[in-house]
């Protein structure tokens, strides 16, 4: 298991105390420590949309697959598919007309264009590649506890603090004010949609 960030690895090593089936490393998905036909599979939680270089990246995996090996990752759809994430963002427009904090449409939700996808996994030299659509719900508590996970609990919390960190709670109020008004001010469940791709080499 890998990440760019060690912290994120030592978190995920508390949740999975004692695993021997698990080798936790430090890796950047751009430069691989690994050697070349390492792997059976290789696979990506969610992480393709913050690569710097894409193709460089499905390159890398490519490299350390077997023959017939599968590279296997996913990625969000457009915003205006995944509901909260969708309304956060709307929402935070208002309290920043000029220059409105863009992270969830820029990034995550910023790489969804299947023909895109398929393009840079062919310039990565994968010829024979699959996508599905995997359509889901997001779920939390309340429309407070929504607003908080995007505007305190992502790398939106920077945009937010960057443009006016004294606003922090104002944006979080509006957030989820505007929740509450989409999906109830009590349990709220709205509708999130990712691409899985499959990629033999």
């Amino acid at each position: 298991m890998t990440d760019l960030n060690q912290p994120m690895l030592d978190y995920a090593k508390t949740r999975l105390p004692g695993d021997g089936r698990i080798t936790w490393k430090q890796a950047d998905a751009l430069a691989l420590p690994f050697g070349d036909q390492s792997f059976d599979a290789v696979a990506c939680q969610f992480g393709a949309m913050f690569f710097p270089d894409r193709v460089a990246g499905y390159k890398e995996a490519r490299r350390v697959l077997k023959p017939g090996g599968h590279f296997i990752f996913n990625v969000w759809d457009r915003i205006s598919e995944n509901d909260f994430a969708d309304v956060v963002t709307q929402a935070l427009a208002e309290i920043f007309p000029d220059d409105p904090p863009r992270f969830m449409a820029r990034t995550p939700h910023g790489y969804h264009d299947v023909d895109q996808i398929r393009a840079d996994l062919k310039a990565a030299g994968f010829s024979d590649v699959s996508v599905d659509i995997v359509d889901a719900r997001s779920k939390a508590p309340s429309a407070r506890d929504a607003a908080i996970a995007y505007c305190q609990g992502t790398p939106l919390k920077n945009e937010i603090e960057a443009r006016d960190a004294s606003r922090m709670e104002e944006a979080t109020t509006k957030a989820t004010d505007a929740v509450a008004r989409r999906f109830g001010n009590g349990a709220v469940d709205g509708r999130i949609r990712a691409f899985v791709i499959t990629a033999p080499r």
